[in-house]
């Protein structure tokens, strides 16, 4: 069983900063591919970023050159830093986990958190 929780989510103005931060509890967090995903309200799930347990990483179209991924084993925390925000990324961020995984969108992810809110405003 995986436990994942976010934070990091507020208000920013557009071209601000954020970083989000998923803490997970896991024994073996290091073999987890680790993935952001986000939701806006009447839109579907977009995958916005993954890590694999073996450092690969994927990034959605629409966050490349923006956003960037990281993971630390060491305190079971993977990080998605957001850059040059735009009111399009306002949305709820979740943080997902894949045992064995690359990262990538396509993987059925096992464990997800409750989401934290990110708004970009103009």
């Amino acid at each position: 069983q995986v436990q994942l929780t976010e934070s990091g989510g507020g208000l920013v103005q557009a071209g601000g900063s954020l970083r989000l931060s998923c803490a997970a509890f896991a024994h073996t967090f290091s073999r987890y591919g680790m993935s952001w995903f986000r939701q806006a309200p009447g839109a579907e799930r977009e995958f916005v970023a993954g890590i694999g347990w073996t450092d690969n990483q994927y990034f959605g179209d629409s966050v490349k050159g923006r956003f960037t991924i990281s993971r630390d084993n060491s305190k079971n925390t993977v990080y998605l830093q957001m850059n040059s925000l735009k009111p399009e990324d306002t949305a709820t961020y979740y943080c997902a986990a894949d045992f064995l995984g690359d990262g990538s969108a396509g993987r059925k992810y096992q464990y997800w958190g409750q989401g934290t809110q990110v708004t970009v405003s103009s």
